[in-house]
């Protein structure tokens, strides 16, 4: 990555206003402590050393981004940031339709209205967009169940 991803300039500019980056080296204890075992590994963490996402292997520019942002989404969405998460999974959505990123957000984004609003129609939307768009994907699959919604 550090060819190809990191010297990005869309790149750049997402870590400079988006992340705190924090590199180690493979055999550093606290790759240990994290479980790195193959490199590179992006371990997301909240401001309490939480981990909430973990991508593993070489990720283009694009699927850098669209990967840190569902990271940061999860966040969001782990720590009941629900109104920032949706933010983030739209941004997906909208900028990254076509990354491996967005049938996640999709479904995330759908649990996150549901969860703020407990309106279960947002659940079945969810189902609708991911058997619409992402049909092959497992998250049109996990949302199955939501095509039973009223």
């Amino acid at each position: 990555m550090d060819a190809v991803t990191y010297p990005d300039a869309g790149v750049i500019s997402f870590v400079i206003d988006r992340l705190i980056p924090l590199r180690i080296p493979a055999d550093d204890r606290l790759a240990g402590q994290f479980k790195v075992k193959w490199t590179p590994t992006l371990v997301t963490l909240d401001e309490n050393g939480e981990e909430h996402h973990r991508s593993v292997g070489f990720l283009k520019p694009e699927e850098f981004v669209a990967a840190s942002l569902l990271a940061i989404g999860k966040v969001d969405f782990e720590t009941g940031a629900f109104e920032q998460a949706i933010r983030n999974f739209e941004d997906i959505i909208s900028n990254h339709e076509s990354s491996k990123a967005a049938p996640e957000a999709v479904y995330l984004k759908g649990v996150s209205l549901y969860k703020s609003t407990g309106q279960a129609s947002h659940l079945k939307e969810a189902y609708e967009q991911l058997t619409g768009r992402y049909p092959n994907s497992e998250w049109a699959d996990r949302a199955a169940p939501y095509k039973l919604l009223g």
